[in-house]
């Protein structure tokens, strides 16, 4: 404990003898949900130098979901007969009709799970039921449901079929950086998606755009030294790749599981939330596993839906607005009455901000006040 405690106080130390040597604010990007949760948790904004800001990027799986995809998963939870499984932050998550836990009120057989085998489970001992598993998540999530496909497979199983909703991380990056909405020097990297892509895959977003890029582990310790070192790359004017995460992070990542994703998915343009249609962002079910694909099985159409009305979550996750200049946030938005998925989910930034930060006074007004648009 003494240890990482000494840790810790070097890290800031560092932190703060980098950011002196500055010559202009900077603004950091975390694009990983637990790391928002964590960085909120162990109080890392308010300790940061007047002239760092970390601002919370698109990694919140389920905030990231469009309207669209919501709405999907809705219509098939009400179709008679469909046994539907997903993970629990999108229970409450809003679509335009409800969500999902209004819709298991009106009598949807929805199931919690942990694990997609659950579902496949599920359909291979209930084959006069037609099973749908709602499939979310990034790099990390994804090669459990090229597994599910390919246990349905192997058994043969009829009734079971994927709602794929999964996107990838470095798309979605890099349209933010072409956007140019947002300013930023520098990005830390997801710990966990690193694990299955390698840190590597972050190589052009270095090259491409010269700013640093650091892998992160979760523990506040591991946060800090992550975000000293991106202030020292910073000051030193070197757009370095580095990975502070070696304990489960390599250079080239899990090829076993990327080689599952691969076979079974496919990229495409799919749409997120707060940034719209990014080109190959997502991950969908190939055609030769189309007798899964629960879009097809169900003739499933493309929406586009509006946020709602006052929610300002798109802006939140693209580093464009900080919950508290929403007027919602905390009035008639809580995580008891959530409007919009960033205060749904464990992992989203308005909750964490509700939980962690919101009475953090003189510093959260300074960090709401600190504006991530380019100028």
């Amino acid at each position: 404990m003494r240890h990482r405690i000494v840790e810790s106080r070097e890290a800031l130390a560092r932190l703060r003898a980098a950011a002196e040597k500055l010559s202009a604010p900077v603004n950091f990007m975390e694009v990983c949900g637990t790391h928002t949760v964590s960085i909120f948790r162990s109080g890392l904004h308010s300790l940061m130098p007047a002239n760092v800001t970390l601002l919370s990027g698109p990694g919140c799986p389920v905030c990231v979901t469009s309207q669209g995809d919501i709405d999907q998963f809705i219509e098939l939870a009400l179709r008679p007969g469909v046994a539907f499984f997903t993970y629990g932050d999108m229970l409450r998550v809003t679509g335009s009709a409800g969500s999902l836990e209004r819709a298991r009120g009106q009598g949807a057989d929805i199931h919690i799970i942990y694990s997609p085998m659950d579902a496949v489970k599920f359909a291979a001992a209930n084959p006069s039921r037609e099973v749908v598993f709602a499939a979310v998540g990034f790099e990390t999530t994804t090669p459990a449901t090229a597994v599910a496909i390919l246990e349905a497979q192997k058994l043969g199983l009829k009734n079971f079929a994927v709602l794929a909703s999964h996107k990838l991380v470095i798309p979605a990056m890099l349209a933010l950086l072409e956007g140019g909405q947002v300013n930023l020097n520098g990005f830390l990297c997801p710990g966990h998606v690193s694990i299955i892509i390698g840190y590597e895959a972050y190589r052009p977003i270095v090259e491409r755009f010269h700013l640093p890029c650091v892998v992160a582990g979760f523990e506040d310790v591991h946060l800090a030294a992550s975000v000293a070192r991106l202030t020292e790359l910073v000051a030193e004017g070197k757009p370095a790749l580095e990975n502070w995460y070696p304990q489960a992070v390599t250079a080239e990542g899990n090829k076993l599981a990327w080689n599952l994703i691969e076979k079974v998915l496919e990229p495409a343009d799919v749409s997120w939330r707060g940034v719209g249609a990014i080109p190959r962002s997502g991950m969908v079910i190939r055609p030769e596993y189309g007798q899964y694909n629960a879009r097809v099985r169900y003739n499933l159409q493309p929406k586009e839906v509006p946020e709602p009305p006052g929610c300002r979550c798109g802006e939140v996750i693209t580093g464009r607005c900080t919950p508290v200049e929403c007027k919602l946030f905390g009035n008639v938005c809580t995580p008891i009455d959530p409007i919009g998925p960033c205060m749904v989910s464990s992992e989203g930034t308005c909750q964490a901000w509700f939980k962690y930060h919101r009475n953090a006074g003189t510093e959260a007004r300074r960090h709401a006040g600190t504006k991530g648009v380019a100028q």
